[in-house]
């Protein structure tokens, strides 16, 4: 008989959906300054996502994908890593990349079609956003993988959906980070849709934390929903990760209260009764709960956080709104080192020099 090898996974969870503590709470569920940070985000984020589901209906930007009801992932991941650390985005992690650099500007620019977006030089080595799904898993392992041959303390942090996780890529990317042993953390935002495919349809494992078996590498599940374990847990493998011990996968338990983007209609395959049980795990309210029972928020505190972040936001959709187009030529200014002489003719042309 051979012996095969036996697991668990773990669930991880600090605030209930009330807001109440479950459990002992992590050292970070008593700081203020990051339970702010972390709530501020979480704010800013739901608000930039409705100023921009406005300009998307309005033709001021092409499709947008919002993160409502699942705010907690990208401020528990963006706030975790170290500046010095590398971010593999997938379209939904705005809150991540506010914390990481990027601004409003920059993230309208790129759901405007102008790749200008992606290319704000203050956030340094981290990658453009993804959309293909889970294609950036492999590119995260491969920078994992530079970052360790040149013995830097570095992490690398990759963020996908829960149909990421049927892609190869992904296989692919978990299972060279095991072998090589890399400095590559994956966070699956399991938000029980993959654009209108159900999670039950799209494998039958009974956790995405699970697949991390065959990879040979740690996996866990947490409550997406509640910040403070989101950051808590993503941290910890980070550091983990950056001390010499490897990857390790983290699928975040969440839910997508809005269609999967603006050119979606999720009333076509998911019931309003589905949708209003889940509003109940809302992280912004979860977290705004357990900061007023503490005594660190107040109903000031909430006007005056909802006025900074529209008018911050607004000064930014000016912004955008104001920037000069690209020119059409610079279409082909990325594409390659040197141009061929056919595309090089083309630009020539498209600019009316032939």
């Amino acid at each position: 008989m051979i012996k095969t090898t036996s697991f668990e996974i773990a669930y991880h969870q600090f605030l209930q959906p009330n807001g109440e503590p479950s459990g002992g709470l992590p050292p970070l569920a008593r700081d203020t300054d990051t339970l702010h940070a972390l709530y501020h985000n979480m704010v800013f984020t739901r608000l930039y996502d409705e100023r921009a589901v406005n300009m998307q209906r309005t033709g001021q930007i092409g499709t947008f994908a919002s993160s409502l009801g699942q705010e907690a992932i990208g401020a528990g991941v963006g706030h975790a890593m170290q500046p010095d650390d590398i971010i593999a985005p997938s379209f939904r992690e705005s809150g991540a990349l506010f914390f990481r650099g990027f601004r409003v500007r920059d993230l309208l620019l790129y759901w405007g079609g102008d790749e200008r977006g992606m290319s704000n030089p203050d956030v340094g080595d981290d990658f453009p956003i993804c959309v293909p799904i889970s294609t950036h898993c492999t590119h995260a392992a491969g920078a994992a993988f530079a970052v360790k041959y040149r013995n830097e303390p570095r992490v690398v942090v990759c963020l996908i959906g829960d149909g990421g996780t049927s892609k190869g890529d992904f296989y692919e990317a978990i299972n060279l980070a095991g072998v090589w042993n890399l400095p590559l953390v994956v966070v699956i935002n399991n938000n029980q849709w993959a654009i209108s495919v159900p999670r039950s349809m799209q494998t039958k494992t009974e956790t995405l934390a699970q697949k991390a078996i065959a990879a040979g590498i740690p996996g866990i599940q947490i409550d997406g929903n509640d910040p403070i374990a989101v950051r808590h847990h993503v941290a910890e493998a980070i550091e983990n990760a950056r001390h010499g011990n490897g990857p390790t996968l983290i699928e975040a338990i969440s839910y997508r209260l809005c269609h999967h983007t603006t050119a979606d209609d999720a009333t076509r395959y998911r019931s309003d009764k589905e949708l209003e049980a889940h509003r109940q795990y809302d992280p912004v309210p979860r977290l705004r709960t357990y900061m007023t029972q503490q005594g660190i928020w107040s109903e000031e505190q909430e006007t005056q956080l909802q006025t900074d972040c529209k008018t911050a936001i607004e000064q930014e959709v000016q912004h955008y709104l104001a920037s000069e187009p690209q020119p059409p030529e610079s279409m082909f200014d990325s594409l390659y080192a040197t141009l061929p002489g056919e595309l090089e003719s083309q630009r020539r042309s498209l600019m009316g020099k032939e």
